[in-house]
C-alpha cells in the first residue's frame, strides 16, 4: 500500500495560518532594556536588509555636473557612488547666501517621471527647505532615478532569488542613504549635528530604514511609511507595496520593532485618514507602541503623531507640521510655519522647474559606463562561498555551517510538527499523482509527500510567498518544514529537480537516512528559495553536508557537483556518493 500524503492549504487555510504567525509577532513588542539589547538588534538590523557585514565605504567620489541659480536659492545636480559603480543621482537645495545649516535627506517616493528621476516631483520640498535656512539633498532611488533597477523583483517580475540571495532594494536605499549622510557631512555648509530625515510613501519607509540604522539622524519625519504585520500579512496590505518596504524578518520581529531603534530620537509620526495602504487601524497600533516604548526613556515629548484628512497625499497641514518639527528639532523655533505651500509656486500646482533641467545625467551618453545600477541585485548582497573541508575534520567544517543556515533560513531549526512515521521510502513530489520517475522506487508502504501548495499564486503582487518573507521564511521552507515531519524514521527521501533538493534539506536538517536526488539544479538562483540561504552556501556544499549518509546523484552532469563529490571524499564517505 501507498500513502499518498497530499499537505495542500487553500487560500483560506493558509492565510489562516500566516495571519496567526503574523499575529504572535506582534503581541512580542519588548520594551524593557533597549539600550542594553540595541547593538544585537542592530547588528539583526542590518543583516535582514542585507548590510551585515556592514559594506565598505569606499570613496564617495561626488560630483557635481551642474548648478541652478534661483532668487534665494541654489539647485546643485550631483552623483555620487555609495560603492563602486553604484551610481546615486541627486539634487542639492541650498540657501544662496553662504553659511552652516542644519541638513535634510529626503527620500522620494514612487513618483513617476521616467528619464529625468523622479527627485523632480518633489522639487517643492527642496525649494522650501532652502529658502528657509536648510541644505535639502533629495536622493533618487534605484527604481525610479536616472540609472535604474526594479523593486518589483518578487512582486512581478519572478525574481525569487532575491529571497535565496537576501536580497531587498531596501537595503540598497538604506545604504544610499547611509552614504548621502556621510555626503552632507563633508561640506562645509552643513552642520554635521543637524541632520533630519523625511519622505513619504516609499519615502516614507526609506526614512524608516536610515532613521533606524544612521544615529546621525537626529530627527526623524516619516509620512505614511510604515504599517504592522496585522495589516500586512493579517488584511493582505502587502499587495499594495513594492519590495522597497520590507526587508526579510528573519529573527522574527514585531515590524514596529524597526521604528523602536530610533528612539529616543525625536520622531513625528505622520499620516492621513483615508490612506488606502497605511490605513487608520495600523498607523494607531504603531504610534502607540512608540508611545510606550519613549515613555521608558522619559522622553514622552520627543514622538508625536499627526494625522491628515484625506488620502495617500501630501497636503499643506501634512506640509506645515514637517516643517515645523524639523524648525523645532533642527533649529530651535516654535514659531508656526504660515507659507507650508510656498515651494509649490505661484498657481499652488505646478513645478517651477522644469524636470529635465534637473537631470544629473543631461543624456543617455553621460550615463556612466561603468554603471552597476542595472543589476545592483545581482552584486548588492555578498554571497557565501564556503571552501572545502580538511581532510580529518569534516564536522568542523559542516557545523557551523549548519548552525547558520538554522539561524539565518530556517528561524533557529526546523520544527517537527509530529513523529515520524514513514518507515519506508518518501517520495518528494509537485504532481498530483505518482510521477514515472519514481516507480524504481515504489514498494509496499512508500509514502508519497505531495510539496506543500494550493493557495492562488497570482503575479502580481504574489501574496503568499511574499507574506512569508515577512515572517522570516518562504514556501520552500515550509515545504521542508512539513517534510520534516515524516523523515525521522524514513530510510530514504528520493526527489526530482527543486523537490528532491527540498528533500535533501528536509533530511539534513531532520533526517538520518539515504538521499536519491534526479536532475538536481545548480544554485538556488534556480530554485529551491529558502531565505538568506546564498548567503551561507550554495546546492552543492549542501549536498555535501549530507555526508557520510548515502547520497545518489542522478544527472548532476553540472560541474558544480564536482565539489560535492570531494566534499564526501574529504569527509572519508568517497564510497557513499553515487553520481551518474
Amino acid at each position: 500500500m501507498i500513502a499518498l500524503l497530499l499537505l495542500l492549504q487553500t487560500d483560506v487555510e493558509i492565510r489562516k495560518e500566516l495571519t496567526q504567525r503574523a499575529l504572535a509577532l506582534e503581541r512580542d513588542f519588548a520594551i524593557d532594556d533597549l539600550e542594553k539589547r540595541r547593538p544585537k538588534l542592530r547588528e539583526e538590523y542590518f543583516h535582514m536588509l542585507g548590510l551585515w557585514p556592514l559594506p565598505e565605504k569606499s570613496p564617495l567620489k561626488a560630483t557635481v555636473t551642474g548648478t541652478l541659480e534661483f532668487p534665494g536659492f541654489v539647485v546643485e545636480k550631483l552623483h555620487y557612488q555609495s560603492k563602486p559603480g553604484l551610481y546615486v543621482t541627486a539634487n542639492l537645495y541650498r540657501p544662496a547666501a553662504p553659511g552652516k545649516y542644519p541638513a535634510i535627506l529626503y527620500s522620494i517616493g514612487h513618483y513617476r517621471a521616467p528619464r529625468d528621476g523622479h527627485k523632480a516631483a518633489v522639487q517643492d520640498h527642496g525649494i522650501w527647505f532652502a529658502t528657509h535656512g536648510y541644505v535639502a539633498l533629495l536622493v533618487d532611488t534605484i527604481e525610479l532615478g536616472e540609472v535604474t533597477c526594479t523593486h518589483h523583483g518578487t512582486y512581478s517580475d519572478k525574481r525569487w532569488w532575491w529571497h535565496s540571495a537576501g536580497f531587498t532594494p531596501a537595503g540598497v536605499e538604506c545604504w544610499n542613504a547611509i552614504r548621502g549622510i556621510d555626503y552632507l557631512q563633508s561640506r562645509p555648509d552643513v552642520d554635521p549635528e543637524r541632520i533630519g530625515a523625511t519622505g513619504i510613501s516609499g519615502g516614507g519607509a526609506a526614512t524608516f530604514w536610515i532613521s533606524a540604522a544612521d544615529e546621525r539622524v537626529k530627527a526623524s519625519a516619516p509620512v505614511s511609511g510604515m504599517a504592522d504585520l496585522t495589516w500586512y500579512i493579517g488584511e493582505d496590505g502587502v499587495n499594495g507595496h513594492c519590495d522597497c518596504m520590507f526587508l526579510y524578518n528573519t529573527f522574527r520581529w514585531n515590524w514596529t520593532s524597526i521604528a523602536a531603534l530610533v528612539a529616543p530620537r525625536p520622531m513625528l509620526f505622520t499620516n492621513s485618514d483615508d490612506d488606502k495602504i497605511f490605513p487608520m487601524s495600523a498607523n494607531e497600533r504603531v504610534i502607540n507602541r512608540l508611545e510606550r516604548l519613549y515613555s521608558k526613556f522619559g522622553a514622552s515629548d520627543k514622538v508625536d503623531a499627526m494625522v491628515s484628512v484625506g488620502g495617500h497625499a501630501y497636503r499643506t497641514d501634512l506640509r506645515r507640521s514637517v516643517f515645523e518639527f524639523f524648525n523645532r528639532t533642527l533649529k530651535n523655533d516654535a514659531s508656526p510655519v504660515t507659507d507650508a505651500d510656498a515651494g509649490l509656486g505661484a498657481n499652488g500646482k505646478a513645478s517651477r522647474i522644469p524636470s529635465r533641467d534637473l537631470r544629473v545625467f543631461p543624456e543617455d551618453k553621460d550615463i556612466p559606463a561603468d554603471q552597476l545600477n542595472t543589476k545592483i541585485d545581482e552584486v548588492f548582497v555578498p554571497l557565501g562561498k564556503p571552501g572545502l573541508p580538511e581532510e580529518g575534520k569534516f564536522e568542523a567544517w559542516r557545523d557551523p555551517l549548519l548552525a547558520e543556515l538554522k539561524r539565518v533560513c530556517f528561524g533557529g531549526d526546523i520544527e517537527r510538527r509530529a513523529p515520524g512515521f514513514v518507515r519506508n521510502p518518501v517520495i518528494v513530489t509537485e504532481d498530483a499523482a505518482v510521477p514515472d520517475w519514481a516507480a524504481p522506487y515504489m514498494e509496499p508502504g512508500a509514502g508519497v509527500y505531495r510539496l506543500k501548495g494550493g493557495w492562488t499564486i497570482k503575479n502580481p503582487p504574489n501574496t503568499v510567498e511574499r507574506e512569508f518573507a515577512l515572517l522570516g521564511w518562504s514556501a520552500d521552507a515550509e515545504r521542508a518544514r512539513d517534510l520534516a515531519s515524516m523523515l525521522a524514521a524514513a530510510p530514504t527521501v528520493v526527489g526530482r529537480g527543486r523537490s528532491g533538493i527540498i528533500g535533501a534539506y528536509a533530511s539534513l536538517l531532520f533526517g538520518r537516512g539515504e538521499v536519491v536526488v534526479i536532475d538536481p539544479p545548480a544554485s538556488h538562483r534556480e530554485g529551491p528559495h529558502f531565505i538568506n540561504v546564498l548567503r551561507v552556501l550554495d546546492i552543492p556544499e549542501a549536498l555535501g553536508m549530507l555526508a557520510p549518509r548515502k547520497l545518489t546523484l542522478i544527472n548532476a552532469k553540472d560541474p558544480a557537483f564536482d565539489r560535492t563529490v570531494e566534499i564526501y571524499r574529504r569527509a572519508g564517505a568517497a564510497d557513499k556518493i553515487d553520481r551518474r
